[in-house]
């Protein structure tokens, strides 16, 4: 009997969406195996003493990266054509997980970073949001008239921003932003990835993924 990869996952970490999103499009099938963070089981940690999600186990193979989990089930099978996309896609990515993503973190937990101005964080997510709404005022993706690796990649915090404050998000004028974010919450595809399994429990059944 063949052993499928396992995926270590927390169904609201950006992350770890990501990751299901690329899974999910390639087809490939996972164990599931949902983690509550304030509650790591050994096995998970034994994997990946980092302790964050995802984490991917092919064998011997541990992926500790969302990025490259994505790479992972993308370079297996990439029926929609994600990776088809310049190298001006990735530098997109590398933005939203460093820059944008620690503009993010300030903001949205504010009370833990005393020393940060929570709307001059704010300010400086918003460098890459109008960027980002800009790019899809002439084009349905950031890349042009498909969805690529940078959309997949960059949708699940563009949501984690959005949710920190809605009405204040959509104050913002970000009008094909919003769109953009919009359509992909309102998605078959945004749904299948956030079913809500119960925390993985060792001799439990497995959850098969996708």
């Amino acid at each position: 009997m063949m052993t499928l990869p396992i995926l270590w996952s927390f169904r609201r970490c950006p992350y770890a969406m990501r990751a299901r999103l690329a899974i999910q499009s390639s087809g490939q099938t996972v164990q599931l195996q949902e983690i509550l963070l304030r509650d790591k089981p050994a096995p998970f940690l034994a994997a990946s003493p980092k302790g964050t999600v995802p984490v991917l186990q092919d064998g011997d193979t541990v992926i500790e990266e969302s990025r490259d989990v994505m790479l992972w089930a993308l370079g297996r099978n990439d029926p929609e054509s994600w990776l088809d996309m310049p190298q001006e896609g990735h530098l997109l990515i590398d933005a939203c997980d460093g820059p944008f993503k620690s503009a993010l973190d300030h903001a949205k937990y504010a009370v833990r970073f005393p020393d940060r101005d929570e709307a001059a964080e704010r300010a400086k997510a918003m460098v890459f949001l109008r960027e980002w709404n800009d790019r899809l005022s002439d084009e349905p993706f950031l890349m042009g008239p498909k969805r690529t690796l940078a959309d997949m990649a960059i949708l699940p915090f563009v949501r984690q921003f959005a949710n920190t404050d809605r009405a204040w998000f959509d104050a913002q004028g970000l009008k094909q932003l919003t769109k953009w974010l919009d359509d992909f919450l309102g998605s078959d595809r945004f749904r299948a990835i956030m079913t809500k399994y119960p925390p993985w429990q060792s001799g439990q059944d497995q959850v098969l993924f996708p």
